[in-house]
């Protein structure tokens, strides 16, 4: 049977799934409008897209190693209380195992792949989605390789909430690289080191202090020596290697990676919902929707 623009509009509008879902299932249905819902049911579409307008701003993250691979994920769902769910627990795990396994360039490709269930991911979150009763997304990932000579730092601060993959090179002292990773959760650098801050960030800031200095009356022939000071203060904020060591506040995190014969050669650090914006819970209205339904 041809499959019209008009079915799969009205096969949208009753379940709300995409257009493409739509026309799949209208085909494998032989344009059976019902049995068409029935096929989006069972594969967790239409509750899923009827979620898609919800904001999911909780979740985990997580991080799996393989040999020299190693990936970081935040997969996201609507309220904590799910993000502590063994079944929601289960398929971060099982993402994250595709992952190491099938290494992808982009949430898109990954969501596209078939994993080992014979389900694409996308159907497979879907699925979780009708099971858990909450719009759940994998939001970011990062595959990250070493060396043989290497160690890579996993940690996970408040089962997830904060997630820190590290990578130290010269060392194959995991201990150590969790340590850097640890410190990482706590005070969240943005660089490694001062050489990977762009030179339009090293000027911004000296001309904010510049104009700071002179606003504090300082004579300008001193503004520059004073500008300079700051500028270390500045890296120090920023920079992992220049920061004091939450372990040992009286030696850098340089000196101690140094101490143990290695080279921090890049961090990823995810907090859950960072740039997200955050479901505002109000019982009170929750409750009169539920009496005016």
């Amino acid at each position: 049977m041809a499959i019209t623009a008009q079915m799969v509009k009205e096969l949208r509008e009753k379940t709300g799934a995409g257009m493409m879902d739509c026309k799949k299932a209208l085909t494998e249905t032989d344009g059976n409008m019902e049995a068409a819902v029935d096929f989006l049911r069972e594969k967790g579409i239409a509750s899923a897209a009827k979620k898609a307008d919800r904001i999911a701003a909780e979740g985990t993250t997580f991080i799996a190693s393989k040999g020299n691979t190693a990936v970081i994920l935040e997969v996201n769902a609507e309220t904590d209380f799910v993000a502590k769910n063994e079944m929601f627990q289960q398929l971060v795990k099982e993402l994250a195992e595709h992952l190491l396994e099938n290494k992808p360039a982009s949430v898109e490709e990954t969501l596209e792949q078939k994993m080992a269930n014979g389900q694409t991911v996308s159907e497979y979150i879907n699925a979780g989605i009708a099971k858990i009763g909450e719009k759940l997304t994998l939001r970011r990932f990062e595959i990250k390789t070493k060396s043989d000579n290497a160690a890579f730092g996993e940690y996970l601060h408040m089962g997830g909430r904060i997630g820190v993959l590290t990578i130290l090179e010269g060392t194959t002292d995991v201990e150590v690289a969790k340590d850097v990773a640890m410190h990482i959760a706590a005070i969240n650098p943005k660089y490694v080191s001062r050489d990977q801050v762009s030179a339009e960030e090293v000027e911004r800031e000296r001309q904010v202090l510049t104009q700071q200095a002179l606003n504090e009356g300082k004579p300008e022939n001193i503004v520059h020596k004073m500008v300079e000071g700051r500028l270390g203060k500045f890296f120090e904020q920023i920079c992992l290697l220049d920061q004091s060591f939450v372990k040992d506040p009286d030696q850098k995190v340089r000196k101690y990676v140094e101490s143990k014969g290695g080279t921090v050669t890049g961090f990823v650090r995810y907090e859950v919902g960072e740039g997200l914006e955050k479901r505002q819970e109000n019982f009170a209205e929750e409750v009169m929707s539920q009496i005016k339904k």
